[in-house]
């Protein structure tokens, strides 16, 4: 029944406890959005047939999401969860959706297995809710069962009043429905918002579609708190913690060697193949991917870059956009950005940047380097203090050194530049011209010796 079931997701909201001008569902954990984890379990399940539902910020969420735009609905202004449903009505119907299941956008820590254990209520309900039975109800809104233990409405928690609701049982709603459209159509038009909020409350039609006799069902999922949306700083933090001890276990025991392991951060979207070897303290983020045999060491950071078999990266690293091939050592101290490739067997030292660079098969770069927008060719080896000067102030431009090249140290190179197959460029030049192959360049001043002057004492 899937592919008649449209996620509708609950993403206007402003969340003020967050203390931020940007929306709740952009705040990150572990390097993604709260929206990115939401987005990924809700496309495990139904796939692309996922609108949301945007408002404040709309225009962030979307520069960050743009091949989910043509799925935005815009709930201006923000009158509650149930005014989300009836704005997203035409937009459901335009997908030819049976079911609508309404997920908060705020819910990092959501499932598949609850997901998939929602869905499975289509064709056999007409209203169906995920239920937790949490050790603290805090302010979830109530589940009220009835002595045969049929759903009778879900009651926030400010308007739960003991005498008319009767005691509450500990079961909570997670906020997460599966709604039939057509059973619904009729009771959108009769939300109110005769509440504490003054809000239209999503959680009202299970209350009209027990009075009109349709299927309602809580679908209980144990205490299950990850269900639950993050509302605070506090609860972000908190549900951080829980997804990077998620991901770190897994890897753990998929094979993968992790030291020290309650300091080291890998986020959602990261690969590590078991047989890699991490210490911590280390961060891994992005679409970072690690090679079996690859050792990254403590005190890293990295984000969007792989790492080879047999690649050592020492400590204190930062690594970004940057590709690090078989049996290259990186570091320690060193700083690769985007674009910068270290060949097999090459050699990326202490104090040494690369940015938009090369350094082919068995190149070193051992110390105190930068290198942007350059290739070094194969077996050349770069001296201490050289740079490739890039940027004429307007034009970056391209340095070329050639396959066993040798660069002495204090080097300028002056881009447009080339350095030949075999060439030596002394040290403390300033390399303007091209140098042939197996040339030699020195571009610095002559020395001159004079006889020091001393102070009679």
């Amino acid at each position: 029944m899937t592919q008649n079931i449209t996620a509708l997701i609950l993403a206007a909201g402003k969340g003020t406890r967050m203390y931020s001008d940007k929306p709740k569902v952009l705040q990150t954990l572990l390097g993604e959005t709260v929206l990115h984890y939401v987005y990924r379990a809700v496309e495990a399940v139904l796939g692309d047939r996922i609108l949301t539902v945007v408002g404040h910020g709309a225009d962030m969420v979307a520069d960050l999401y743009p091949d989910k735009r043509d799925g935005f609905v815009m709930q201006e202004p923000q009158l509650g969860t149930g005014h989300a449903v009836q704005v997203s009505r035409e937009a459901l119907r335009a997908q030819g959706a049976e079911y609508c299941m309404v997920i908060n956008g705020d819910t990092p820590l959501l499932t598949v297995e609850a997901l998939e254990k929602l869905a499975a209520r289509a064709g056999q309900a007409d209203v169906a809710f995920l239920t937790i039975t949490p050790k603290d109800m805090a302010s979830f809104g109530r589940v009220v069962r009835n002595e045969s233990g049929h759903v009778t409405a879900i009651v926030e928690a400010k308007d739960y009043d003991m005498s008319v609701h009767g005691p509450a049982r500990g079961e909570v709603n997670a906020g997460i429905y599966l709604l039939r459209l057509d059973a619904m159509a009729p009771l959108l038009d009769e939300l109110r918002n005769d509440n504490a909020n003054g809000e239209y409350y999503v959680t009202d039609l299970v209350g009209l579609a027990v009075a009109r006799k349709l299927r309602v069902e809580g679908v209980q999922c144990g205490d299950d708190v990850n269900l639950m949306g993050i509302n605070s700083p506090r609860e972000l933090v908190q549900a951080e913690n829980t997804l990077r001890r998620r991901i770190v276990e897994g890897l753990l025991d998929s094979g993968v060697l992790i030291h020290n392991p309650d300091t080291v951060i890998i986020g959602p979207d990261v690969v590590v193949e078991p047989g890699a070897e991490i210490f911590g303290h280390c961060e891994i983020y992005g679409k970072s991917r690690v090679a079996a045999g690859a050792r990254l060491g403590s005190y890293t950071y990295i984000r969007d870059a792989s790492f080879a078999p047999g690649c050592v990266v020492r400590e204190f690293s930062h690594i970004e956009g940057a590709e690090v091939r078989e049996g290259a050592a990186v570091g320690p101290y060193a700083r690769l950005r985007p674009g910068a490739i270290c060949g097999a067997n090459s050699r990326v030292g202490n104090f040494v940047e690369m940015k938009k660079a090369e350094l082919c098969e068995g190149a070193k770069a051992s110390h105190l380097t930068y290198l942007g927008d350059a290739r070094v060719g194969a077996g050349a080896n770069i001296g201490a203090g050289t740079i490739t000067c890039n940027y004429d102030g307007k034009n970056k431009f391209h340095t070329e050194i050639g396959e066993g090249a040798f660069i002495g140290s204090n080097t300028a190179l002056v881009a447009p530049v080339t350095v030949g197959r075999d060439a030596l460029v002394g040290a403390g030049s300033t390399i303007t011209k091209d140098v042939p192959d197996q040339g030699t360049a020195i571009a610095r001043g002559r020395q001159t010796n004079l006889r020091r002057r001393l102070k009679k004492s």
